[in-house]
């Protein structure tokens, strides 16, 4: 499957809005005084927050290399953008 330039764009730019909005939220998150018990720990309000915050890091990058291997797949390929869902192979 090859993707269009567009579609890889859009996907590199998804990748970059998670890393620039997550860890704002983690750290606000963080901030929180529901997020640490009195004796100093992590509550679970903390912890389910860290979970969704590392599995949206870990989903936004491997969006991020899709597009990065898109992009640069039809970069290498010279592939026109509006002919990149032609599968009709060799001619």
């Amino acid at each position: 499957m090859r993707l269009s330039r567009r579609a890889s764009l859009f996907l590199l730019a998804f990748a970059v809005w998670t890393w620039l909005i997550w860890p704002n939220f983690l750290r606000n998150i963080w901030k929180d005084p529901r997020s640490w018990a009195a004796e100093g720990g992590p509550t679970s309000f903390f912890t389910v927050h860290l979970l969704l915050v590392l599995a949206s890091l870990l989903f936004g990058t491997v969006i991020g290399v899709i597009g990065w291997r898109g992009y640069r797949a039809g970069r290498a390929t010279g592939a026109n953008p509006t002919r990149a869902n032609d599968h009709d192979g060799p001619k």
